[in-house]
């Protein structure tokens, strides 16, 4: 007890840093850069991959850590003479508007103009209500 004695002991409780619309936002944007780098690599007319360590069994049945690269997939795609881009959240392209879920952009080259809206966008929280409405089915199905 005479160690414990010379210490200043004060209780404390950890605070969550972020709330769950803003991790939800800070996930959002993250997307949003990686896909700034899917574009560079659709502009060279290369695909763009994150190489990601990952667990598996070898022929011994230990389990060690392998690289494993992952194509990431593209929000645009070329159609109509130009480019439609989605934000998307997961899987689920988010709701811009009540019009529609994708911008059109004239080509490739200004498909990272719409990446910029969007992640100003998101930046300012004006896409959480389409966020909240994109996981919204996946919530009532875990009930």
């Amino acid at each position: 007890m005479n160690a414990l004695a010379k210490l200043t002991i004060k209780s404390v409780a950890r605070r969550v840093v972020l709330t769950p619309a803003e991790a939800r936002r800070a996930k959002l944007i993250a997307a949003i850069n990686e896909q700034f780098d899917v574009a560079d690599a659709a502009l060279r007319g290369e695909q763009y991959a994150v190489t990601l360590p990952r667990w598996t069994k070898n022929d011994a049945g230990e389990r060690v850590k392998v690289q494993r690269q992952r194509v990431v997939r593209a929000w645009f795609f070329e159609r109509d003479g130009g480019c439609y881009v989605q934000c998307r959240y997961g899987a689920k392209a988010l709701a811009l508007s009540k019009d529609g879920n994708a911008v059109f952009v004239k080509g490739l080259a200004d498909v990272k103009t719409a990446l910029e809206a969007f992640r100003v966008a998101a930046t300012n929280g004006e896409l959480d209500a389409a966020i909240d409405g994109a996981i919204k089915p996946r919530k009532a199905r875990a009930n």
